[in-house]
């Protein structure tokens, strides 16, 4: 069987470990684990990206705390890509995930 030609489990592992690191220095704690007051100053999107989310929750009819669970995963995405800013395309790439998990 062919090995696909994906990212090295290494490179991977390495690039969460930044992430993590970004994420202690920042705000003392992983993403999933910010409060309410924690998200707003920390996962603050661009104005495309809050526009692009706003129109998802509204779309989606989801509740603040779906909202607010997006922008956590946006910026564990930014995190990941080295961004220190959320921008539209992590909030694009996080309702994706929110997206195909309700579809289940």
């Amino acid at each position: 069987m062919k090995q696909s030609d994906g990212e090295p489990s290494a490179a991977i592992a390495a690039r969460v470990e930044r992430a993590f690191l970004i994420q202690q220095e920042r705000q003392g704690q992983t993403n999933n684990l910010l409060s309410t007051k924690e998200i707003d100053k920390h996962c603050k999107p661009d104005a495309a990206g809050e526009q692009l989310l706003r129109n998802a929750m509204t779309r989606l009819n989801w509740s603040a705390r779906g909202y607010h669970r997006v922008l956590k995963v946006a910026r564990t995405i930014a995190d990941l890509a080295g961004v220190s800013s959320v921008e539209q395309m992590h909030i694009a790439e996080a309702i994706q995930y929110r997206r195909g998990l309700k579809e289940r």
